[in-house]
């Protein structure tokens, strides 16, 4: 497969600073080299631009650093879309879980109807009625699927960017009370924790990419690194105890790889900052090798 890297170090919008060093840590823990031995033809399309906090002012407190999240989101809507155009697949490097919106807005170019499976410990599914903090790295599922600021639901070509019934959410645990209303009345079809618990990883990955796939032509992954437990995942800006098994995270990655279908991925909310020699930087690079092909046992057993 052809990979394009790209950077997404937006911090903006999250509550905590240092995500924006999540790509150089993820490319620090050996990306490319890791893609490279599974046969990929590698390349880096680098960082898209965006500003850091200090130079900035709030203007909206329900929507913090909205025309600079949006001025980010766009121009990284621009790489993706290039990319996809040359039948390179995306892999994206955030940041915070905003630049999902750019991500997909990029993708929506390309092909008429994207799935996700969306794998995060929160729902991402507020607005700023309801955002307890004005955070968008809290809202981007909501607003592609057309809930929310204009500003961010009119980023692809058409709105909404998703059709709900074409997203599938997977480990959530935190979830704001009015927020998970909203799931349950207008989102995505949304796999708990207890859910994989009671389930099995692998039926709740059956489960979503069947939704995902079922009548979309392009399958997208957007992994928050804060759907694993904090043991295996201690940098991350938001953090939640109960989370997934490093191994569970890894099944999930494989059998969509085995799907041979997933055609674009991002991996965000990794913060350096809090990490512990970079554990979550080399998890995050290791997740990424699952989802293009990783395995335990490669070759086979020649034929007598």
């Amino acid at each position: 497969m052809n990979v394009t890297i790209i950077g997404a170090p937006m911090d903006l919008g999250a509550g905590r600073r240092g995500v924006d060093m999540g790509p150089s840590a993820i490319r620090l823990a050996g990306l490319h080299e890791r893609l490279r031995k599974l046969g990929h033809q590698v390349e880096d399309a680098g960082d898209v631009f965006s500003p850091v906090a200090e130079t900035l002012e709030v203007v909206d407190p329900t929507l913090r650093y909205l025309d600079e999240i949006v001025d980010s989101c766009r121009a990284l809507a621009d790489e993706v879309e290039s990319a996809a155009k040359k039948g390179r697949f995306p892999l994206v490097l955030g940041g915070d879980h905003s630049v999902a919106i750019g991500t997909i807005a990029g993708l929506t170019r390309v092909t008429e109807r994207v799935g996700v499976i969306w794998v995060d410990a929160h729902g991402d599914f507020n607005t700023p009625e309801t955002s307890p903090s004005g955070n968008i790295h809290g809202m981007p599922l909501a607003a592609t699927c057309g809930i929310g600021a204009e500003a961010l639901t009119g980023l692809g070509t058409r709105t909404p960017m998703l059709e709900i019934e074409d997203v599938a959410l997977v480990g959530i645990r935190d979830i704001d009370p009015v927020e998970a209303r909203m799931i349950v009345d207008q989102g995505p079809e949304a796999f708990t924790v207890r859910d994989i618990d009671e389930m099995g990883m692998k039926e709740v990955v059956d489960r979503a990419l069947e939704i995902a796939t079922r009548d979309a032509d392009w399958l997208h992954v957007s992994f928050d690194l804060d759907s694993i437990d904090p043991r295996w995942a201690p940098g991350t800006g938001t953090p939640v105890q109960g989370g997934l098994t490093l191994r569970e995270a890894h099944l999930l990655l494989e059998i969509l790889a085995d799907s041979e279908l997933v055609r674009s991925m991002e991996l965000v909310e990794t913060n350096p900052i809090l990490d512990v020699r970079n554990q979550t930087g080399e998890l995050a690079a290791w997740l990424a090798a699952s989802c293009l092909g990783a395995k335990i046992m490669y070759g086979h057993r020649d034929e007598d």
